[in-house]
């Protein structure tokens, strides 16, 4: 156990899926502990949000939530789910940029960003689960006989479904590569310690073969399912405000998807970054932000067209509560973060680098809530929804429990890169 602990201490050896950056666990490489203030208060947080889960689970939705007839979903659907997959859209964006695409200097980008949307997706499922009235029966979902192909849920809860299962097999060789020459079994189980050394290598081996394959495939996935989660409300015209509503709105969707999925990359790089006291990789991060002023301009130009080709636009300007969102979403998520990456002296500056990104992250996240909470317009409405404080518990709790898993595997793992190879970049 002794050999083992000391082999963590190194960087660990090049991947061949990876490009040929060195990544490296931060246990015993780090001089950051695992706990700190900060993450005490996380855990509570998440530990609250467990509890939360398991009441609702035995209680129901009317004991746990300010849900009813007239507003079936709220925050859990808005951002639990709608917000959690658009922010894990850094997984496919990363992964074709970097290994489609060929840029190799992406390549230290594509780990976190692959265990951030496999850890988001992986909580969306459980967010949905939240969600079902009768979550007991979401199995039915995988018997071909209750399929209905008619169905944009039908096809979002398929492809959320295979593309996590995607997720986790790309995620493999990271496991392969933290393990191979390492499996060390305390006792009795240390017979097995060849076997699994030899089924590790074998699995790595096989995975190299056929991982162009998945990587594809999660690309075409998350494509496919970006967008039909906005085809959930485009079929539902008299319930959506019109400054939402559109036929487009699956385009939209999608478009904002690749703007956010960089944004997250680069929000995700530079706050693990200074919560673990490591140098900011901003030889990759300023020329990735290059390209997301085009995508927002390109999402921008989109929304644009459409509210004038509806004859929507008016609305903008009407002095309501959903008109003033629309306004925040817009200016803040997508115009100022817009002109901050086109500057090319701030984009080097990782405040306001940071800061862009997140405007982004809250832009798309706003959008998110706005499309399925804000601009919800129930039929026979008996008054406005507001979340119950336990909805609110749950859904912070769950962001606290994904950051402590986050926290979790990039010390036992090789997820980020080793040091060294940032400061000599």
């Amino acid at each position: 156990m002794a050999d083992s602990m000391q082999q963590d201490n190194a960087a660990l050896p090049d991947n061949p899926h990876d490009g040929h950056h060195k990544a490296q666990p931060l246990f015993g490489n780090s001089a950051v502990p695992f706990f700190t203030p900060g993450v005490i208060v996380i855990a509570i947080l998440a530990a609250a949000g467990l509890i939360t889960f398991a009441v609702r689970l035995f209680l129901g939705l009317g004991a746990m939530t300010n849900l009813n007839n007239q507003y079936p979903w709220g925050i859990w659907i808005g951002i639990d789910v709608a917000s959690g997959v658009a922010l894990a859209a850094g997984g496919f964006t990363m992964a074709f940029i970097a290994h489609i695409m060929n840029n190799e200097k992406y390549h230290v980008l594509v780990r976190p960003a692959l265990l951030t949307a496999a850890i988001g997706y992986t909580f969306v499922a459980l967010a949905v689960v939240v969600d079902l009235g009768r979550y007991y029966n979401i199995w039915h979902v995988m018997m071909p006989s209750m399929w209905q192909g008619n169905s944009a849920l039908f096809e979002v809860g398929m492809c959320v479904m295979i593309y996590l299962t995607v997720l986790y097999i790309e995620f493999l060789p990271i496991v392969c590569e933290r393990f191979i020459g390492r499996v060390n079994l305390p006792g009795i189980l240390g017979k097995l310690n060849g076997f699994l050394d030899g089924l590790l290598r074998i699995l790595d081996k096989t995975l190299s073969r056929v991982m162009s394959f998945f990587i594809i495939a999660g690309v075409v996935l998350s494509c496919a399912h970006q967008s039909s989660l906005g085809t959930l409300m485009a079929i539902a015209p008299s319930k959506l405000y019109p400054l939402w509503f559109t036929p487009v709105l699956p385009l939209l969707f999608l478009l904002s998807a690749f703007a956010v999925g960089l944004s997250m990359a680069v929000f995700e790089s530079i706050l693990a970054s200074r919560s673990f006291k490591r140098p900011i990789e901003m030889h990759v991060l300023s020329p990735l932000a290059r390209m997301i002023p085009l995508l927002l301009v390109v999402y921008f130009a989109a929304k644009v067209i459409d509210l004038v080709n509806r004859d929507a636009w008016p609305l903008m300007f009407e002095a309501n509560f959903r008109s003033m969102m629309f306004w925040i979403e817009i200016v803040v998520g997508v115009v100022i973060p817009a002109f901050l990456f086109l500057s090319h002296r701030l984009r080097r500056n990782p405040v306001w680098l940071f800061s862009a990104a997140a405007m982004v992250v809250f832009g798309v996240v706003l959008n998110r809530f706005n499309v399925f909470v804000t601009g919800y317009i129930p039929p026979y409405s008996e008054g406005q929804y507001f979340p119950a404080w336990t909805e609110i518990l749950l859904t912070v709790g769950m962001i606290s429990l994904i950051v402590l898993i986050y926290r979790a595997w990039v010390f036992i793992f090789p997820v980020l890169p080793a040091e060294e190879e940032i400061e000599h970049a």
